[in-house]
């Protein structure tokens, strides 16, 4: 298989994805910013490495240049994608990231036509953000092809959960973007709490509220359903929590030297899921589409622990680019069908009677 680089591999998703690699046979090419952090990773591995900063673009376009792919995995992307993407784009290498932030994909998506001139592919999101709840709506759309409103929720975060760069990129939303959803094909604002309510799941009832959940974006370009709500499940009292404290949080946010401070605090504090709750975790997912006429379509999915399945469904993402002819920004559905993450041990879908 052609050469291929993990860029981030020091962090959290980074080191997972890595290992998963080697166990699927691979030899990716580990890199980072610290050659101090980059050595042990690459030495219990077996692997090859590089230290380059993204603001180094000279050392970052001959690195890349020697590779057929690039899996970037150090967030918060809004800062990252753009420099990596340029270098993909100069070398002619594909650019394949896991963010979940919506503005990242709103970029990525405006570099399809030179993309498509490159003959590489662009492809944001192919982490649990947004695989499974992408391809599970393109599920249901295609059940309902008149579709006119879909809403997904997803349930999945726990206490302590979230990765060091996970809980940073949030941060970072919170002042750039807010809280939105998609009314007639446009993003609009919601405040956050807004909207909140029960749903049933085969394990129990959950609560949830609308969230700046990548497919807001993405679906909007798998399916062109100009309707889309994202909800994430949370307790009620975190929901009135977030209602309460998020209009202040998004003011105290847009001053840099606070985020920085935060930023630091999440570093030091921050460390995600450790190996029992990844081989043990479930996540679920539940997905309607509804057209003008009232019909409906449901499905559910049941994943393993998600960034588990980040990083198994990751490698196969990459093995499937190297391997094939995609070319331009492309969403996890448009790429790989609704039926991918199926392909994901443990991975379960169900269809409900409307």
């Amino acid at each position: 298989m052609p050469p291929w680089m993990i860029y981030g591999a020091t962090g959290y998703t980074g080191r997972l994805v890595a290992e998963e690699a080697v166990r699927r046979g691979h030899k990716p090419l580990l890199a980072g910013r610290s050659a101090e952090k980059l050595r042990p990773l690459a030495e219990r591995l077996g692997l090859d490495y590089a230290a380059v900063a993204l603001d180094d673009s000279d050392r970052l376009r001959q690195l890349v240049a020697g590779v057929k792919a690039v899996y970037h995995a150090a967030g918060p992307f809004v800062h990252t994608a753009q420099p990596m993407l340029r270098a993909c784009l100069n070398a002619g290498a594909h650019y394949l990231d896991i963010t979940g932030e919506i503005p990242v994909y709103q970029m990525a998506f405006a570099y399809d036509s030179a993309a498509r001139e490159k003959g590489i592919a662009i492809l944001p999101g192919i982490g649990f953000d947004v695989i499974p709840s992408d391809c599970l709506i393109q599920h249901v759309a295609e059940q309902l092809p008149d579709a006119t409103h879909v809403e997904v929720v997803v349930d999945a975060l726990r206490a302590g959960s979230a990765s060091a760069g996970t809980t940073k990129s949030m941060l970072e939303m919170v002042p750039r973007l807010g809280n939105v959803v998609r009314r007639d094909g446009r993003l609009a604002r919601v405040p956050f709490g807004w909207g909140a309510r029960w749903f049933q799941f085969p394990h129990g009832r959950r609560y949830a509220m609308p969230a700046p959940w990548g497919d807001v974006e993405m679906a909007y370009h798998s399916t062109g359903i100009p309707n889309i709500t994202a909800y994430l499940a949370f307790p009620p009292r975190l929901v009135r929590l977030f209602r309460l404290s998020v209009p202040l949080l998004e003011v105290a946010l847009k001053a840099a030297p606070l985020r920085d401070f935060f930023g630091g605090q999440i570093d030091r504090l921050v460390v995600g899921p450790g190996e029992a709750e990844r081989q043990s975790g479930r996540a679920w997912l539940w997905a309607r589409a509804r057209n003008a006429r009232g019909e409906t379509r449901q499905a559910g999915l049941e994943t393993v622990e998600a960034y588990r399945f980040t990083a198994e469904a990751g490698v196969r993402v990459v093995e499937r680019v190297l391997d094939g002819a995609y070319r331009g920004a492309l969403t996890p559905a448009l790429a790989f069908g609704a039926d991918f993450p199926l392909e994901i041990p443990g991975t379960q879908r169900h269809d409900y009677t409307p």
